[in-house]
């Protein structure tokens, strides 16, 4: 049995990477320019970002929220952004008491007030704490920005006229998380730019 040669995975996986980002580049672009203002309008109005996601999608979310706290590419206060996979005390207390899928759905129903967003993030849409989660801000009235994958999964019927998707039209979990995480930073990057256009 011949061992495949590093090199070569490693190449196809850049490739298949870049194929991606650009299959997705002109689906996607309107759905974060459009998640983009959402979320800038909510911390305009004094609001604040929830998000979630399990696995790499939490790590994600994470990723997501120190960008807002602290900085991405520029000087600027920080922004209220609060990661709801950071607690273990919470979620294990949650899936302990009552039930995996409420993990996040608690904490949104405790933290989430309406006027703020939810950044929902599931690779295939079907993850069922964040789904919970969704519904959860929709009884808040919170805005949604979900980030999922292949066809968008559970999440894609539960998305109000106001939501936006950002739909990965891919089915590879491992590229659906590289181009999340490109969304991610492009959503970063057009809040900074809306806060540097209310600067001058």
């Amino acid at each position: 049995m011949n061992t495949p040669d590093p090199i070569t995975r490693i190449t196809q996986h850049f490739n298949d990477s870049i194929q991606a980002k650009q299959q997705s580049l002109e689906v996607l672009a309107p759905a974060i320019a459009a998640a983009a203002a959402l979320i800038s309008q909510a911390l305009d109005q004094g609001g604040k970002i929830l998000s979630c996601g399990n696995g790499g999608s939490a790590g994600d979310a994470q990723h997501f929220s120190s960008e807002m706290l602290n900085r991405f590419e520029m000087e600027r206060p920080g922004l209220p952004a609060v990661a709801l996979t950071t607690d273990s005390s919470t979620l294990t207390s949650i899936a302990n008491d009552y039930d995996y899928n409420q993990v996040f759905s608690k904490q949104v129903l405790a933290l989430g007030n309406a006027g703020d967003v939810l950044l929902a993030i599931s690779t295939s849409g079907n993850s069922g704490n964040v789904v919970s989660a969704v519904e959860a801000a929709h009884t808040r009235e919170m805005g949604v920005v979900a980030l999922s994958g292949c066809d968008g999964g559970k999440l894609k019927g539960l998305l109000s006229g106001s939501d936006v998707e950002i739909c990965v039209p891919v089915n590879s979990t491992a590229r659906i998380q590289e181009v999340h995480l490109l969304a991610i930073h492009c959503l970063c990057d057009l809040i900074d730019q809306h806060i540097a256009s209310q600067e001058k």
